[in-house]
């Protein structure tokens, strides 16, 4: 739990005085740490002098004592478990510092990872500010449309969205797919938008600690065949079907355990659900489960005990809880939607199963407890850490950002992009 600070005036935190002018400002929406700091590596690596708008969670010791890099906390606390008074307060001096921010900074282009607390705002009045301020905005869309994916999309959101992906000078997407969804459903011109990959994540502690001891901690032993499901619980990540599936193999694998720890997140009733589910199939002595949002420094445990991390997914177009596994080299087992098919190498890094198809992912189980992969599980775990390091590496992911910062602070990539649209435009008239 992050402790409760008095908000401060932005100022910045820990870092050397500088005349350098920032390249780029990284607004980080204080959210996703790993995927925040692992871009801040990557920048570095790169040369790129940047800004680092983050919050008491999104913080590190790369962001410190480095004099092309300026950490301004001007998120500061995000304790949940504070009072609604306190948070709307937080938001309110935080939106505010912002504005000062983009009105003050120097940056050219501004690089929003994830957009703020007030979203709807924050894809149109806000973006219409930071224009207005004359600044280029590039834009990592970690989901293209993440109502679309959980069920409860509306013509608002779609339209706050389009006025995003218009307003943004660039994209950033994971994907192909992803790519093509941003082309058909909001107009977007393909040379607006790069694909780059999900960097590993890499910020998580990974120490010492033995699978022996990681089992020993979660009360698990030698023999048992552990089945680990990890982060957030809602509706799309399917977990009833692997609760079901684990359940059919009962009678014939009693030394399986199914470890699910996260948060729910969204709708309340899912989880009491999946708790009826986990009472009605009589295999709740064989569920261990930690309801709460794990800390980084308890993730490697779950990692490091688990034989295989399953991702019964229904919807979505990328993982970053698969890039999590590979980061500790487990092999994971994957419904085939999105791209999740095409990051599973089979029969290296793990098999893919029918979404939504409790036999087809027992089967699977099955299949994995008695194949290569789990009998020589400590080799294989370093080959897929060795394989994921070089496919997702947050080297590659530096190189095209820092591309698309020099060209979007020449003026020729967004002056090509529109170029290609009036000339669209002309030839359809």
């Amino acid at each position: 739990m992050v402790r409760e600070t008095t908000p401060q005036t932005p100022t910045i935190q820990n870092a050397p005085a500088r005349t350098v002018t920032p390249q780029v400002a990284i607004l980080t929406g204080g959210a996703d740490k790993p995927y925040a700091l692992g871009l801040a590596n990557s920048l570095l690596a790169e040369g790129v002098t940047f800004d680092f708008i983050g919050s008491d969670f999104v913080d590190g010791p790369e962001l410190h004592g480095n004099s092309r890099v300026r950490f301004l906390n001007l998120r500061g606390d995000q304790d949940p478990a504070a009072t609604l008074a306190r948070k709307v307060w937080r938001v309110l001096i935080y939106y505010l510092r912002l504005l000062r921010y983009a009105i003050t900074s120097p940056a050219p282009v501004f690089h929003v990872l994830w957009n703020n607390k007030i979203e709807h705002f924050d894809r149109t009045l806000l973006m219409l500010f930071y224009r207005l301020c004359r600044k280029r905005i590039v834009f990592t869309a970690h989901n293209v449309n993440v109502c679309k994916r959980d069920g409860n999309d509306s013509w608002f959101n779609r339209w706050t969205l389009g006025v995003q992906y218009r307003l943004v000078s660039h994209i950033f997407v994971h994907t192909e797919r992803m790519k093509c969804e941003l082309m058909e459903d909001f107009g977007v011109e393909s040379g607006k938008v790069s694909v780059i990959p999900f960097g590993i994540n890499s910020t998580v502690p990974n120490t010492d600690l033995t699978p022996a001891a990681a089992r020993q901690k979660l009360g698990l032993l030698p023999e048992h065949k552990v089945v680990l499901f990890f982060g957030n619980i809602a509706p799309y990540k399917g977990l009833e079907y692997l609760v079901a599936a684990v359940a059919r193999l009962a009678g014939q694998m009693p030394e399986m355990r199914l470890v699910i720890a996260g948060r729910p997140k969204g709708e309340a009733e899912y989880w009491a659900s999946i708790e009826r589910q986990l009472r009605e199939s009589d295999i709740r002595e064989r569920v261990l489960t930690r309801i709460e949002y794990v800390p980084d420094e308890d993730t490697e445990i779950f990692f490091k005990a688990a034989d295989v991390l399953v991702l019964p997914y229904t919807h979505i177009f990328q993982s970053g809880v698969l890039f999590l596994g590979y980061n500790f080299g487990l092999p994971v087992i994957a419904s085939d939607v999105g791209s999740l098919k095409e990051e599973v190498m089979e029969g290296r890094t793990g098999l893919i199963c029918r979404p939504a198809d409790v036999n087809d992912l027992a089967g699977c189980l099955k299949g994995y407890f008695s194949g290569e992969v789990f009998r020589r599980l400590a080799v294989h775990r370093e080959a897929i850490r060795a394989f994921a390091q070089d496919r997702y590496s947050w080297c590659k992911v530096g190189q095209i950002t820092r591309d698309v910062y020099v060209r979007l602070k020449a003026g020729s990539l967004s002056d090509s992009v529109a170029l290609r649209a009036r000339r669209q435009h002309a030839s359809a008239r």
